[in-house]
């Protein structure tokens, strides 16, 4: 992995990343203190966000009292909130007492997400029009069997780069021609005006049935661009994803000469 880097001055605006982690996944129940290594995911994720430059903080954000000792005991510095339907919805209850200009969702199973996408989320964040809500970080998808896996979302994006639709099936349908698929990344930037309005949008029929909470903006017509960015990494939704990172984790360790 990287060594942390140095943050520069922001005199101008505060950029914080929530990381939204709850106990009871349904794929992966504790799925945030599931051990990477020597240590929880969560620290792992938490460590991509203190490797982002732009960033003025990092916090999890849980309902949680077990996930709660553990940032505890690790230093990191969490936030109790109360149940919600997705981790948007538990960062929207951070940012009421969070005094921020912008709120980065990373979620807390991207262990491998590139310090570099979190600053390129925080960067476009800054200069959003009135008209768009949130930026979302996406990633073409290499891996046939990903464009497949239901654990991978995937995103349709208009010429002007706003998300046209969210799906865990792979679209567009390659009826014509094998299309390029992108994956989207668990990786939000929202200004304050925005979260607040996405908690208070009803879930619509589409975001119920994919599990997508983007989807709330799209069935509401509001506006939610899309940011390409490089990321490699590997999304932790299964026991048997877990496996594959500490395999990555290896890999990285060895090729840094880390410990």
């Amino acid at each position: 992995m990287a060594a942390t880097t140095t943050k520069s001055k922001h005199t101008s605006r505060r950029h914080i990343a929530v990381i939204p982690c709850r106990w009871g996944a349904s794929r992966f129940p504790g799925k945030p203190l599931a051990m990477l290594g020597d240590k929880p995911l969560l620290w792992h994720v938490h460590q991509r966000c203190q490797e982002a430059t732009r960033l003025d903080d990092a916090i999890v954000a849980t309902d949680d009292h077990r996930i709660e000792e553990t940032c505890r005991q690790l230093g990191i510095r969490c936030v109790m909130t109360g149940e919600h339907v997705t981790g948007t919805d538990r960062v929207a209850e951070c940012a009421q007492h969070l005094d921020a200009d912008a709120y980065i969702n990373v979620q807390g199973d991207e262990p491998f997400i590139d310090p570099a996408a979190i600053d390129a989320v925080s960067e476009a964040a800054a200069h959003l029009d009135t008209a768009t809500l949130a930026v979302n970080a996406y990633t073409r998808v290499t891996d046939v069997a990903a464009a497949i896996d239901p654990n991978v979302v995937k995103v349709v994006v208009s010429a002007d780069n706003n998300a046209l639709m969210f799906s865990r099936q792979p679209i567009p349908y390659p009826r014509g021609h094998y299309p390029a698929y992108l994956r989207q990344l668990g990786l939000y930037a929202f200004m304050a005006e925005g979260l607040e309005i996405f908690r208070n949008l009803r879930q619509g029929p589409l975001e119920r049935a994919e599990g997508v909470e983007m989807l709330r903006f799209i069935e509401h017509s509001r506006n939610v661009r899309m940011l390409p960015v490089v990321d490699a990494g590997l999304a932790v939704d299964t026991p048997e994803d877990l496996v594959r990172a500490d395999l990555l984790l290896e890999q990285a360790e060895a090729s840094s000469g880390a410990p």
